[in-house]
């Protein structure tokens, strides 16, 4: 089984809040798909990276589903949706191999 996370911005480049409705749309076609998920979208996580020499900071939500199996070509192309639909160069999805106890 996976964990799959998706660490979606809540701001966009120019600091402007995103329409709600993208993260609505997310949460539906994941829900729809995996049967259900987790979104931690209350209070926002802190990125911070480097970039050129300088340091970028970003809010972001988590989403988080559980899979089976892990359609790796599918949440590629997922990504890239994403990152067109928060005008994004990269979005975050990643995954790691979980045991239920």
């Amino acid at each position: 089984m996976y964990l799959i996370q998706i660490l979606l911005p809540v701001q966009d480049n120019e600091g402007a809040a995103f329409d709600p409705e993208l993260y609505r749309e997310v949460r539906e076609e994941l829900s729809s798909r995996f049967g259900g998920l987790t979104a931690f979208t209350r209070a926002p996580a802190e990125g911070h990276w480097e970039d050129d020499g300088k340091t970028t900071r970003d809010d972001i939500v988590v989403f988080e589903v559980m899979a089976d199996e892990l359609a790796t070509a599918w949440w590629q192309t997922y990504r890239q949706r994403l990152e067109r639909m928060f005008r994004q160069d990269v979005i975050v999805i990643r995954a790691q191999q979980i045991q239920l106890l």
